[in-house]
């Protein structure tokens, strides 16, 4: 598994100090991905000899990093040592902000969830500061976890829009309350211990979508999310486009055929493609096609429901809907899909995931009629939480990165 390159400023290259590093985090990376292993099997799967292996073990058990746990049974000879990540040797933490909550989660460096917590937001006119409101969920979620604020390694916090890396202020999200003061970030950062980094909301789910779900494995896809709001994340060659002003799959301002042309957009915080296939247009939907039952709850909970309904349905004004719905949907895709031609699209958030197979499956025949290149359509397999563990697989990431690197 070693090579010949190092990193910048930890040795020179091919050195035994940089190797013995790069074997390291080969080692530490199978433990993440296997569970418990042996010397032998962890020898094998890094091609290093049993001595080598042996050595490799002690160096990261005396570091803190790996655990002997147990020991292998059922097989012929003596039971084999197994080994495992430390769980404690990190700890990185999530939010995800909405205007009605902050939701918040505290994982060990092996990725499970040790501690969240829910904080209600107070509304549009917050009474207590964002810096409080966010210290205050990430409290919860430390408390829950049993540790203290001081113990979290890293943590990201996704919101809607994007802070805009040229001058620190949130864009494209006006409906955020509070989150818009120019001193906002300094704020955060003098009142929190650890390094914070900020992502939007729908790059959150795609970034679990590629690390845990329905995109492993996919450098060029574009993940389309509508909830709240109708956004998309956009990932070419194994990373996230963000753009000049982290505006990249703000989708919803997009200008559609078929909605009325939307000016000053971010004043409306809308745009010709939300109010087409937005969450906010399929109660009104419903009605045009004589649906009376119109369950009530917010535009997300109602919309998911009524399209999980339509979903159930072969014939009728609720098969109407859904087709109509899946019109709309494809008409933006298509925009989106002529550009970037990705390999896949994955339909995530409360409404399409509600649609299922059916939406699915309708979304991608309107796709390939409208679009000249024809992607792949799959549902999103994150369904719990998905910005929330987009955020801690980010934070996990660069945590993983600094805590496993062993030529320091």
């Amino acid at each position: 598994m070693a090579g010949t390159s190092g990193t910048p400023g930890t040795g020179t290259p091919g050195t035994p100090r940089v190797l013995r590093a790069m074997n390291d985090r080969a080692a530490l990376d199978l433990l993440l991905e296997h569970g418990p292993l042996s010397r032998t099997r962890i020898g094998k799967l890094t091609g290093l000899s049993k001595p080598t292996a042996s050595q490799l073990l002690a160096r990261l058990e005396a570091a803190g990093l790996v655990l002997a746990t147990g020991t292998s049974e059922g097989r012929p000879g003596p039971n084999a040592q197994l080994y495992v990540v430390n769980p404690s040797a990190a700890y990185a933490a999530g939010l995800d902000v909405t205007p009605e909550r902050i939701r918040a989660a505290v994982a060990d460096v092996t990725g499970r969830t040790v501690g969240e917590f829910e904080l209600a937001a107070p509304g549009r006119r917050p009474a207590q500061p964002v810096v409080r409101q966010v210290t205050d969920a990430l409290d919860g979620a430390v408390k829950a976890a049993g540790l203290a604020r001081d113990d979290v390694h890293r943590l990201v916090i996704g919101t809607p829009g994007a802070f805009d890396p040229n001058t620190g202020r949130l864009r494209y999200a006006s409906h955020l309350p509070g989150w818009h003061s120019p001193a906002l970030l300094d704020e955060l950062a003098a009142a929190l211990p650890m390094p914070v980094e900020y992502e939007n909301d729908v790059n959150l789910v795609a970034i679990a979508e590629q690390r845990l779900g329905a995109a492993r494995g996919h450098g060029d896809f574009v993940l389309l999310w509508n909830e709240g709001g109708l956004g998309a994340a956009l990932v070419l060659g194994g990373r996230l486009h963000r753009g000049w002003t982290g505006g990249a799959g703000e989708v919803g301002f997009l200008p559609v055929p078929g909605a009325p042309l939307v000016r000053q957009v971010t004043k409306a915080n809308s745009g010709g493609y939300q109010a087409l296939a937005g969450s906010q247009a399929l109660p009104a939907l419903a009605r045009e096609l004589g649906i009376t039952e119109i369950p009530t709850g917010s535009y997300a909970e109602v919309a998911a429901a009524l399209v999980a309904s339509a979903a159930d349905h072969t014939t009728g004004p609720q098969r109407r809907l859904l087709e109509i719905y899946a019109t709309h949907l494809a008409t933006g895709l298509a925009s989106l899909v002529s550009v970037l031609d990705p390999e896949l699209v994955v339909l995530s958030g409360g409404s399409l995931a509600a649609g299922g197979e059916p939406l699915r499956a309708l979304v991608q025949a309107e796709l390939e009629e409208l679009a000249a290149s024809r992607p792949r359509l799959v549902v999103g397999d994150v369904h719990e939480h998905p910005v929330l563990r987009g955020a801690l697989e980010s934070a996990l990431a660069t945590t993983r990165d600094e805590v496993f690197d062993t030529s320091r």
